[in-house]
């Protein structure tokens, strides 16, 4: 399985993947039209040259090599709220006290804020129940901070991403069901259809934008306050992982947790390693077998090209000891469009900070923290 960028041929699953993914999933929407200008505005994207964030949106998809079909989608925006506004209710608590009867009283409230204008947002990032497998979910979620690694001119200092929250089996969210109830006369598939397409005008003009004391909402809503999806349970647990934190504020709709973290401090972008790309000879020699080490765990491969961008998850890698080189097979190099001496970038997917990879003096990018 390999990752690269998305192209126009694969509109058909990008919306079976939308349909697929459900009520909530708002960064992809089941709508073709909307879905083909994402792809054409992801392709201009990967091709631009960029000094600074923009408009960009870089959309990625998970293939299986052996089949061509498309295992998922993991996407990046270079600088969310820019183009529409990014919503969120900030967690707060408000103290209610009387000097005079000596009482007091802590109340949380939920208000209505745009905190994360020009953040990087990552986004979109979906598995195919069918194509669960080893290694897939750590590919289509850390790949993403490798790609931010080589390219930290396209990407904002701070890192978020908005995670999913509570609704059923139907698509209904509690903490929306409540607001329905008092301020917008909508059901929550509309709602996250009108936020997916674009358009976000009835949130100034319905939604509240005094605080809301949460001790007023129904116990059902109160909840999932900050609570994910059981589906996006893995992927919250690979951020945390990654050093995200969630800092109170909250998704409109859902109440599902935004969770944050400066791009220099992600755990991915600090572990990552520059290697020189050597090219195995076929049939390799005996004193090439003998001169090599084998490195345990697996590697997450890239190379370094944007609109030419693939990566790979490598298993039983061999390396030179002493040396930065890696060794790939020739159908693997030229599967990732990478040629002897080149650089690639790699990122041993250990299950914890103790299982790091013991290769740990090999050159590091220069490119990974240039500004």
């Amino acid at each position: 399985m390999f990752i690269r960028p998305i192209a126009v041929t694969d509109l058909d699953t990008l919306y079976q993947i939308a349909v697929e993914s459900g009520p909530g999933f708002t960064s992809l929407m089941p709508d073709r039209d909307a879905l083909a200008i994402k792809i054409e505005h992801s392709i201009a994207s990967f091709e631009r040259e960029v000094t600074q964030p923009g408009d960009e949106h870089y959309l990625f998809v998970l293939e299986d090599e052996s089949t061509g079909e498309i295992m998922g989608t993991t996407g990046i925006e270079a600088a969310a709220g820019r183009t529409r506004p990014l919503h969120h209710f900030r967690r707060s608590t408000v103290t209610h006290h009387s000097r005079d009867l000596g009482l007091r009283r802590n109340v949380e409230t939920l208000t209505r804020c745009n905190h994360y204008t020009g953040c990087t947002e990552i986004c979109s990032l979906y598995l195919r129940p069918e194509f669960r497998r080893a290694n897939a979910g750590k590919l289509l979620s850390r790949v993403r901070f490798l790609f931010m690694a080589l390219h930290p001119e396209r990407f904002s200092d701070t890192v978020i991403a908005e995670m999913r929250g509570v609704s059923d089996d139907a698509g209904q969210s509690p903490f929306w069901s409540w607001l329905k109830t008092h301020f917008v006369d909508m059901d929550f598939a509309s709602a996250t259809r009108l936020v997916g397409s674009g358009y976000t005008h009835f949130i100034d003009e319905l939604m509240p934008s005094h605080p809301l004391y949460t001790c007023l909402m129904s116990a059902e809503a109160r909840a999932v306050i900050s609570q994910v999806h059981e589906r996006t349970r893995p992927a919250l647990r690979l951020l945390e992982a990654e050093g995200f934190q969630h800092k109170g504020l909250v998704d409109l709709f859902d109440a599902g947790p935004t969770v944050e973290c400066p791009l220099a401090s992600i755990r991915s972008v600090r572990e990552c390693q520059a290697w020189q790309v050597e090219v195995d000879a076929v049939p390799a020699t005996e004193f090439q077998k003998r001169s090599r080490e084998r490195i345990a765990m697996p590697l997450l491969i890239t190379n370094t090209d944007t609109a030419g961008f693939r990566a790979t998850v490598l298993t039983g890698a061999d390396t030179r000891p002493g040396s930065n080189s890696l060794c790939l097979s020739p159908a693997l190099a030229d599967q990732m469009g990478l040629e002897p001496d080149q650089t690639c970038c790699a990122l041993p997917l250990a299950s914890s900070q103790r299982d790091a990879a013991p290769n740990t003096h090999h050159l590091r990018p220069e490119i990974v923290h240039a500004h």
